[in-house]
């Protein structure tokens, strides 16, 4: 895969500083969002050639990991919560690409100014290279903490609203169908993601990437990449549970306490040693 990252490091390097906006600009006429993102994703596998593997471990690794903290968070592996399990996954898949997205470095200046109060401020993550005293690099986790929050909030209400989706077709379907836990509110979900991505993954992901930035220099090709795979496995496992956590502290995520009663008599045997296990995570 080399020849094709010089590749496209070679014509992203070169002739973006005149031609870069009008490209952009072309881009957006012809396909909206779409294109500004393909253009973005361009510029920022110029800058860096590793980008498109990182994103793709995060996507298989990261969100798998990122559910299996979520699901050790809660009572039962969360068998009995895998609406809010599968509303994680959905938000998660769409917020992990985002994160990623708006952390990489560019090749062109113009593609990733910050707004004037952050003029000085590292672009990327807070701990990019560079002599940035450390207000400046301060300043970038306060800037990207706010852009994180308002990304964790809007898909926090897309994932919400999916999975409510979701929930009510199963039940259309299923009429005997009932959920064992009410549906989140779909505000205070979205402020819990909004909360959660602004301080805690905002946190990990910038400290992600200053972690590998220090690796590509000196670690081989095989070891750095199998390095991206263990650390994005770890912080998403980390992001998975802290979201549970925060969610029960909230009240977006809050399970229903009635004990179902037909299986009362089959669970007698074991109801004491269940009780006890569930406890240990309330």
């Amino acid at each position: 895969g080399d020849d094709g990252n010089h590749g496209v490091g070679g014509n992203g390097g070169g002739g973006k500083g005149d031609g870069g906006s009008n490209s952009n600009d072309d881009l957006w006429q012809r396909f909206g969002i779409l294109g500004l993102l393909l253009s973005g994703w361009r510029d920022r596998v110029a800058a860096d050639p590793q980008f498109p593997f990182k994103v793709l471990m995060e996507e298989l690794v990261g969100v798998s990991a990122c559910v299996v903290g979520d699901m050790a968070s809660r009572p039962n592996f969360g068998l009995n919560e895998l609406d809010f399990v599968f509303s994680t996954l959905v938000v998660g898949s769409i917020l992990n690409f985002l994160l990623m997205y708006l952390l990489a470095p560019t090749a062109s200046a113009s593609s990733s100014s910050l707004p004037s109060i952050f003029a000085n401020c590292p672009q990327s993550h807070m701990f990019e290279p560079g002599a940035y005293t450390l207000m400046n690099r301060f300043g970038t986790f306060v800037y990207k903490g706010a852009v994180f929050a308002a990304v964790g909030f809007a898909a926090g209400l897309v994932g919400t609203a999916i999975s409510n989706g979701l929930i009510m077709m199963r039940k259309k379907m299923d009429p005997s169908f009932e959920t064992p836990n009410k549906p989140p509110p779909t505000l205070l979900n979205a402020f819990t993601w909004a909360t959660h991505m602004g301080v805690s993954s905002n946190l990990r992901y910038q400290t992600l990437n200053g972690i590998e930035f220090l690796l590509a220099k000196g670690l081989p090709p095989l070891a750095f990449k199998s390095s991206v795979v263990v650390l994005r496995c770890l912080n998403n496992v980390l992001g998975g549970m802290t979201f549970v956590i925060l969610a029960k502290f909230t009240g977006s995520q809050s399970v229903e306490q009635k004990p179902p009663n037909i299986d009362k008599e089959k669970k007698s045997v074991d109801g004491d040693s269940l009780d006890n296990s569930q406890s240990t995570f309330k």
